[in-house]
């Protein structure tokens, strides 16, 4: 057989292998779409009873009992208490592949639920010294029923599955109560991206200003760095009659907080990335006769880029240090790195994007806007390759200014998304799995 011949016949072959291999993935994501639409009523139960009865970041014994008592039923190895409250599984598939983990967080919020629903949460707590409701105000119970039903639409077909599903259950997303470590950050520290070792990463968030059927991504910056700080301003005390006989740390503060409106607007490249520096709280004084001392003030920072990070930081030490100077007072300046930025690998989202076409439509996936809220899921990214993308969970047709937004009491979902949730879960599992298996390109001379 002469080199032509024996060339051509290598790549027919190559060619009958790819299609064999897009035969069976096309059979197995069929078969999978079967799972999750028959799961569909069970997956809404789980969530409202989640729903229900919410629990708090590093709190959540009940809801992290009934996952791992879910996916030791489907024969997936278990791991709990990892990373306080979190559970990991481990579905095995029958092919040899990657590792793929799947997360979903599962933590509420100290809210209390207006929503009159049959499944309401009445839950109650005391939360930084004051009586308040639990409620599931971001979601996270449908991401963990989700995640529940696609572990069990996966663990249906595992004999099939070229590779490995890493299934992250992970506690307090909204943060760990004070004094506590909690979240992604602990889970990684924790190792749970090893043994085995996870090659990719995916993870979705629920919408509620978004129609059901619709799913929106974001390559690169997805969502926004998140950073808190404190500021404090020490002046002399004095009587409110006779300011001059002190040190106004009031009017001091009042300076400073218009000082850090200048940071965004005169010293960062506001056409580059977005950036957000906000004043959330300022506590000053006890009576109208008395110029207190102190006065101190809290706020959040948000950015996409590490060195507009860092400029913000520089800028407010300096704009705090110095006004408090100026007037005669001090200034202490205290700045805490919360999250880094949600970065969705581009490679990766190049890759991935036509999973979630094929499964949504390809009308139906959509690029968004770069987001100023924050998602711990960034600390899986900095490790390995990540994509994070939202699925719609508002009632077709509804209006916009009508949906409640996240964190707040009114917050509400249609549970008709759920089976698209789960679709596109298993979806990039496969796919992914399918697409590190093929094999290379035959090339001859």
């Amino acid at each position: 057989m002469n080199n032509f011949h024996l060339t051509f016949g290598l790549l027919a072959a190559a060619s009958l292998s790819v299609q064999l291999a897009q035969g069976q993935s096309t059979t197995l994501t069929a078969r999978l779409d079967k799972a999750a639409d028959g799961l569909e009523k069970k997956v809404v139960s789980w969530r409202r009873d989640f729903h229900q009865h919410p629990e708090l970041g590093n709190r959540e014994f009940q809801t992290a009992a009934k996952i791992a008592a879910h996916l030791q039923s489907l024969g997936i190895e278990v791991k709990t208490g990892v990373g306080k409250t979190g559970v990991v599984g481990l579905l095995k598939g029958g092919k040899p592949g990657p590792v793929v983990a799947l997360r979903a967080d599962m933590d509420g919020l100290p809210v209390t639920e207006r929503v009159n629903l049959p499944f309401k949460s009445e839950a109650r707590t005391e939360y930084n010294g004051q009586q308040t409701g639990i409620m599931h105000a971001c979601g996270h119970d449908t991401h963990v029923a989700m995640l529940m039903g696609a572990a069990e639409a996966l663990a249906s077909v595992r004999s099939e599955l070229k590779g490995t599903v890493k299934f992250i259950f992970q506690p307090a997303e909204e943060g760990a109560p004070a004094g506590e470590e909690g979240g992604a950050e602990l889970m990684v520290k924790e190792g749970v991206l090893e043994n085995p070792k996870v090659d990719a990463i995916f993870g979705l968030h629920i919408n509620s200003q978004t129609e059901v059927g619709t799913i929106k991504y974001r390559p690169g910056a997805t969502m926004a760095a998140v950073d808190q700080y404190a500021i404090k301003i020490k002046g002399k005390q004095t009587h409110g009659a006779s300011p001059w006989s002190g040190v106004d740390p009031i009017v001091t503060a009042s300076q400073v907080v218009m000082g850090l409106q200048t940071i965004v607007s005169r010293n960062l490249p506001i056409t580059d990335n977005a950036a957000v520096v906000t004043v959330g709280a300022i506590h000053g004084g006890i009576r109208q006769n008395i110029i207190p001392e102190e006065v101190s003030m809290i706020g959040t920072i948000r950015s996409f880029d590490g060195n507009m990070q860092k400029t913000i930081h520089r800028r407010i030490n300096e704009i705090a240090t110095n006004i408090a100077e100026s007037a005669g007072a001090k200034a202490d300046v205290k700045i805490d790195i919360m999250y880094p930025v949600t970065y969705n690998d581009p490679k990766l989202t190049d890759q991935m994007v036509p999973t979630l076409e094929a499964v949504a439509g390809k009308n139906n996936v959509k690029i968004t806007p770069a987001q100023t809220g924050a998602e711990d899921f960034s600390f899986y990214q900095q490790k390995i390759p990540g994509f994070f993308y939202f699925l719609g969970g508002m009632t077709k047709g509804k209006k916009l200014e009508e949906a409640a937004p996240h964190h707040t009491p009114d917050f509400q979902i249609d549970e008709s998304c759920f089976v698209l949730g789960m679709k596109s879960l298993c979806h990039l599992t496969v796919d992914y799995m399918e697409q590190a298996s093929k094999p290379a390109a035959v090339s001859g001379k």
